[in-house]
Protein backbone atom coordinates (compact mmCIF):
# COMPACT_ATOMS: atom_id res chain seq x y z
CA UNK A 1 0.00 0.00 0.00
CA UNK A 2 2.68 2.03 1.05
CA UNK A 3 4.61 1.03 -2.27
CA UNK A 4 1.32 2.27 -3.94
CA UNK A 5 1.13 5.79 -2.59
CA UNK A 6 4.78 6.56 -3.00
CA UNK A 7 4.39 6.05 -6.89
CA UNK A 8 1.36 8.45 -7.10
CA UNK A 9 3.54 10.91 -5.23
CA UNK A 10 6.72 10.47 -7.34
CA UNK A 11 4.43 10.90 -10.53
CA UNK A 12 2.48 14.08 -8.62
CA UNK A 13 5.86 15.66 -8.31
CA UNK A 14 7.34 15.22 -12.26
CA UNK A 15 3.64 16.07 -13.13
CA UNK A 16 5.07 19.65 -11.15
CA UNK A 17 8.26 19.65 -12.32
CA UNK A 18 6.95 20.07 -16.02
CA UNK A 19 4.21 22.42 -15.04
CA UNK A 20 6.87 24.80 -13.35
CA UNK A 21 8.94 24.62 -16.42
CA UNK A 22 6.07 25.58 -18.42
CA UNK A 23 5.10 28.36 -16.19
CA UNK A 24 8.55 29.64 -16.00
CA UNK A 25 9.61 30.07 -20.01
CA UNK A 26 5.70 31.84 -20.21
CA UNK A 27 6.75 34.02 -17.49
CA UNK A 28 10.36 34.86 -19.50
CA UNK A 29 8.60 35.28 -22.62
CA UNK A 30 6.26 37.86 -21.00
CA UNK A 31 9.02 39.80 -19.12
CA UNK A 32 10.87 40.29 -23.18
CA UNK A 33 7.44 40.98 -24.31
CA UNK A 34 6.99 43.47 -21.72
CA UNK A 35 10.38 45.27 -21.99
CA UNK A 36 8.76 46.07 -26.04
CA UNK A 37 5.89 47.01 -24.65
CA UNK A 38 7.17 49.42 -21.71
CA UNK A 39 9.23 51.07 -25.08
CA UNK A 40 6.23 51.39 -26.90
CA UNK A 41 4.17 53.12 -23.63
CA UNK A 42 7.24 55.69 -23.28
CA UNK A 43 7.70 56.36 -27.19
CA UNK A 44 3.26 57.11 -27.28
CA UNK A 45 2.96 59.37 -24.92
CA UNK A 46 4.64 62.47 -25.34
CA UNK A 47 3.04 62.43 -28.82
CA UNK A 48 -0.46 61.72 -27.39
CA UNK A 49 0.01 64.78 -24.86
CA UNK A 50 1.09 66.88 -27.85
CA UNK A 51 -1.54 66.40 -29.90
CA UNK A 52 -3.74 66.66 -27.01
CA UNK A 53 -2.57 70.36 -25.91
CA UNK A 54 -3.28 71.15 -29.79
CA UNK A 55 -6.44 69.94 -30.18
CA UNK A 56 -7.22 72.06 -26.38
CA UNK A 57 -5.59 74.93 -27.96
CA UNK A 58 -7.28 75.16 -30.93
CA UNK A 59 -11.10 73.84 -29.10
CA UNK A 60 -10.71 77.32 -27.31
CA UNK A 61 -8.45 79.36 -29.54
CA UNK A 62 -12.06 81.32 -29.94
CA UNK A 63 -15.38 81.59 -29.04
CA UNK A 64 -17.15 81.56 -32.09
CA UNK A 65 -15.26 78.39 -32.41
CA UNK A 66 -17.99 75.45 -33.46
CA UNK A 67 -17.20 71.71 -34.84
CA UNK A 68 -19.64 68.68 -34.91
CA UNK A 69 -16.73 67.10 -33.09
CA UNK A 70 -17.74 69.21 -30.10
CA UNK A 71 -21.64 69.47 -30.49
CA UNK A 72 -23.38 67.48 -27.56
CA UNK A 73 -26.51 65.53 -28.65
CA UNK A 74 -29.06 63.62 -26.82
CA UNK A 75 -27.38 59.70 -26.70
CA UNK A 76 -29.68 57.69 -28.87
CA UNK A 77 -26.71 54.95 -29.64
CA UNK A 78 -23.31 55.05 -28.20
CA UNK A 79 -20.08 53.06 -29.56
CA UNK A 80 -18.03 51.45 -27.16
CA UNK A 81 -14.40 50.64 -28.09
CA UNK A 82 -12.91 47.98 -26.14
CA UNK A 83 -9.80 46.67 -25.84
CA UNK A 84 -8.81 43.33 -24.12
CA UNK A 85 -6.12 40.20 -24.84
CA UNK A 86 -5.56 37.89 -27.44
CA UNK A 87 -4.80 34.88 -25.08
CA UNK A 88 -5.59 33.99 -21.13
CA UNK A 89 -3.10 33.09 -18.36
CA UNK A 90 -2.79 36.89 -17.47
CA UNK A 91 -4.33 36.82 -14.15
CA UNK A 92 -7.52 39.24 -13.91
CA UNK A 93 -6.44 41.37 -16.92
CA UNK A 94 -9.04 40.61 -19.31
CA UNK A 95 -11.62 39.87 -16.88
CA UNK A 96 -11.26 43.29 -15.28
CA UNK A 97 -11.45 45.13 -18.14
CA UNK A 98 -14.47 43.20 -19.91
CA UNK A 99 -16.44 43.89 -16.33
CA UNK A 100 -16.05 47.27 -16.38
CA UNK A 101 -16.83 47.61 -19.97
CA UNK A 102 -20.10 45.52 -19.26
CA UNK A 103 -20.56 47.63 -16.23
CA UNK A 104 -19.91 50.65 -18.66
CA UNK A 105 -22.73 49.73 -20.93
CA UNK A 106 -25.60 48.12 -19.20
CA UNK A 107 -28.92 49.83 -19.71
CA UNK A 108 -27.87 51.67 -22.70
CA UNK A 109 -28.28 51.09 -26.58
CA UNK A 110 -24.67 50.18 -27.65
CA UNK A 111 -22.66 48.65 -30.31
CA UNK A 112 -19.61 47.27 -28.99
CA UNK A 113 -16.01 47.61 -31.74
CA UNK A 114 -14.27 44.83 -30.24
CA UNK A 115 -9.84 44.55 -29.95
CA UNK A 116 -8.77 41.52 -28.61
CA UNK A 117 -9.72 37.53 -29.72
CA UNK A 118 -10.94 37.29 -25.82
CA UNK A 119 -13.26 40.62 -26.32
CA UNK A 120 -14.44 39.32 -29.28
CA UNK A 121 -15.12 35.91 -27.90
CA UNK A 122 -16.95 37.66 -24.50
CA UNK A 123 -19.36 40.16 -26.58
CA UNK A 124 -20.31 37.20 -29.11
CA UNK A 125 -21.17 34.91 -26.11
CA UNK A 126 -23.18 37.84 -24.68
CA UNK A 127 -25.00 38.86 -27.88
CA UNK A 128 -23.99 42.17 -28.29
CA UNK A 129 -24.23 44.13 -31.70
CA UNK A 130 -20.45 44.26 -32.50
CA UNK A 131 -19.77 46.85 -35.09
CA UNK A 132 -16.66 44.69 -37.05
CA UNK A 133 -14.48 42.11 -35.75
CA UNK A 134 -12.02 43.04 -38.59
CA UNK A 135 -10.01 44.10 -35.55
CA UNK A 136 -10.17 41.13 -33.34
CA UNK A 137 -6.71 40.43 -32.67
CA UNK A 138 -5.11 43.48 -30.79
CA UNK A 139 -1.38 41.60 -31.47
CA UNK A 140 -1.74 42.99 -35.18
CA UNK A 141 -3.02 46.03 -34.92
CA UNK A 142 -0.25 48.61 -36.08
CA UNK A 143 0.12 52.47 -36.01
CA UNK A 144 -1.64 52.66 -39.55
CA UNK A 145 -5.08 50.49 -38.73
CA UNK A 146 -5.19 52.98 -35.12
CA UNK A 147 -5.71 55.81 -37.71
CA UNK A 148 -7.72 54.00 -40.37
CA UNK A 149 -10.15 52.37 -37.54
CA UNK A 150 -9.66 56.19 -36.13
CA UNK A 151 -11.20 57.84 -39.58
CA UNK A 152 -13.82 55.24 -39.71
CA UNK A 153 -15.29 55.90 -36.05
CA UNK A 154 -15.05 59.74 -36.95
CA UNK A 155 -17.19 58.94 -39.92
CA UNK A 156 -19.80 57.04 -38.41
CA UNK A 157 -19.89 59.99 -35.37
CA UNK A 158 -20.22 63.03 -38.31
CA UNK A 159 -22.87 60.90 -39.78
CA UNK A 160 -25.08 59.99 -36.62
CA UNK A 161 -24.45 56.74 -36.30
CA UNK A 162 -23.30 56.99 -33.24
CA UNK A 163 -24.09 59.88 -31.05
CA UNK A 164 -21.05 59.22 -28.59
CA UNK A 165 -18.16 57.32 -28.71
CA UNK A 166 -16.44 55.78 -25.22
CA UNK A 167 -12.79 53.74 -25.20
CA UNK A 168 -12.51 50.74 -22.58
CA UNK A 169 -8.94 49.71 -22.06
CA UNK A 170 -6.25 49.05 -19.37
CA UNK A 171 -3.41 52.05 -18.25
CA UNK A 172 -0.72 50.64 -17.38
CA UNK A 173 0.96 52.09 -14.04
CA UNK A 174 3.21 49.49 -13.01
CA UNK A 175 4.39 45.46 -13.55
CA UNK A 176 1.96 44.82 -10.38
CA UNK A 177 -0.35 47.28 -11.09
CA UNK A 178 -2.93 47.73 -14.32
CA UNK A 179 -6.28 50.08 -13.95
CA UNK A 180 -8.98 49.47 -16.18
CA UNK A 181 -10.07 52.75 -17.27
CA UNK A 182 -13.26 54.40 -19.45
CA UNK A 183 -12.21 57.74 -22.03
CA UNK A 184 -14.82 59.37 -23.92
CA UNK A 185 -14.00 59.93 -27.16
CA UNK A 186 -16.69 62.00 -29.08
CA UNK A 187 -17.83 64.40 -28.58
CA UNK A 188 -14.56 66.73 -27.66
CA UNK A 189 -14.66 69.04 -24.55
CA UNK A 190 -12.49 72.25 -25.92
CA UNK A 191 -10.61 71.97 -21.89
CA UNK A 192 -7.60 72.61 -20.81
CA UNK A 193 -5.73 75.93 -20.30
CA UNK A 194 -5.23 78.08 -23.27
CA UNK A 195 -1.88 79.44 -23.77
CA UNK A 196 -0.88 83.22 -23.18
CA UNK A 197 -0.04 83.73 -26.77
CA UNK A 198 -2.94 81.85 -28.46
CA UNK A 199 -4.08 85.27 -29.85
CA UNK A 200 -1.14 85.53 -31.80
CA UNK A 201 -1.64 81.84 -32.98
CA UNK A 202 -2.41 81.71 -36.69
CA UNK A 203 -4.20 78.54 -38.60
CA UNK A 204 -4.42 78.29 -42.14
CA UNK A 205 -7.18 78.10 -43.55
CA UNK A 206 -8.50 78.69 -40.28
CA UNK A 207 -9.03 76.65 -37.10
CA UNK A 208 -12.38 74.95 -37.79
CA UNK A 209 -10.81 73.68 -40.88
CA UNK A 210 -7.78 72.30 -39.00
CA UNK A 211 -9.91 71.14 -36.05
CA UNK A 212 -11.92 68.78 -38.41
CA UNK A 213 -8.58 67.96 -40.09
CA UNK A 214 -6.84 66.78 -36.76
CA UNK A 215 -9.23 64.92 -34.77
CA UNK A 216 -9.21 62.26 -36.92
CA UNK A 217 -5.45 62.28 -36.27
CA UNK A 218 -5.99 62.56 -32.75
CA UNK A 219 -8.28 59.77 -32.08
CA UNK A 220 -5.77 57.80 -33.88
CA UNK A 221 -2.97 58.73 -32.08
CA UNK A 222 -5.38 57.84 -28.53
CA UNK A 223 -6.22 54.60 -29.90
CA UNK A 224 -2.92 53.73 -30.40
CA UNK A 225 -1.36 54.67 -27.32
CA UNK A 226 -4.52 52.99 -25.34
CA UNK A 227 -3.41 49.83 -27.49
CA UNK A 228 0.02 50.10 -26.35
CA UNK A 229 -0.75 50.74 -22.66
CA UNK A 230 -2.95 47.48 -23.16
CA UNK A 231 -0.83 45.09 -24.63
CA UNK A 232 1.87 46.37 -21.68
CA UNK A 233 -0.72 45.78 -18.77
CA UNK A 234 -1.32 42.25 -20.30
CA UNK A 235 1.93 40.70 -20.47
CA UNK A 236 2.71 42.46 -16.83
CA UNK A 237 -0.34 40.75 -15.83
CA UNK A 238 1.15 37.28 -17.56
CA UNK A 239 4.35 37.80 -15.80
CA UNK A 240 3.01 38.60 -12.66
CA UNK A 241 0.56 35.61 -13.06
CA UNK A 242 3.26 33.49 -14.21
CA UNK A 243 5.54 34.05 -11.36
CA UNK A 244 2.96 33.57 -8.92
CA UNK A 245 2.05 29.96 -10.91
CA UNK A 246 5.49 29.09 -10.84
CA UNK A 247 6.35 29.67 -7.14
CA UNK A 248 3.15 27.52 -6.39
CA UNK A 249 4.41 24.91 -8.06
CA UNK A 250 7.84 25.18 -5.66
CA UNK A 251 5.87 25.08 -3.11
CA UNK A 252 3.88 22.07 -3.75
CA UNK A 253 7.06 19.98 -5.04
CA UNK A 254 8.07 20.99 -1.68
CA UNK A 255 5.51 19.64 -0.02
CA UNK A 256 4.80 16.64 -2.23
CA UNK A 257 8.40 15.56 -1.25
CA UNK A 258 8.27 15.67 2.51
CA UNK A 259 4.86 13.74 1.89
CA UNK A 260 7.33 11.33 -0.29
CA UNK A 261 9.83 10.93 2.01
CA UNK A 262 7.61 10.42 4.95
CA UNK A 263 5.88 7.45 3.25
CA UNK A 264 9.62 5.93 1.99
CA UNK A 265 10.39 6.21 5.55
CA UNK A 266 7.46 4.33 6.93
CA UNK A 267 7.63 1.79 4.04
CA UNK A 268 11.33 0.76 5.22
CA UNK A 269 10.32 1.42 8.76
CA UNK A 270 7.44 -1.23 7.99
CA UNK A 271 9.85 -3.54 6.72
CA UNK A 272 11.99 -3.82 9.48
CA UNK A 273 9.64 -4.01 12.09
CA UNK A 274 8.89 -7.31 9.71
CA UNK A 275 12.19 -8.30 9.39
CA UNK A 276 12.73 -8.13 13.37
CA UNK A 277 9.48 -9.82 13.73
CA UNK A 278 10.89 -13.26 11.55
CA UNK A 279 13.64 -13.54 13.31
CA UNK A 280 12.46 -13.96 16.53
CA UNK A 281 9.64 -16.42 15.87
Amino acid sequence: MAGVSMKGIKLRIRSMESTKQITKAMEMVAASKLRRAQDNVTRSRPYFETLYSTVCEIAGSTGSFTSPYLEERPVQKALYVVIAGDRGLAGGYNHNVLKLAEAEMAGKNVTVLPIGKRCVENFRAHRYEILSDAWGEAGALSVSDCFTLAKDVCRRFLEGEFDEVDLVYTNFVSILVQQPSVLKLLPLHGSGEPSEDKSETLYEPDSETLFAAIVPEYLGGLLYGALCESVASEQGARRTAMDSATKNAEDMIADLSLKYNRARQGAITQEITEIVAGANT
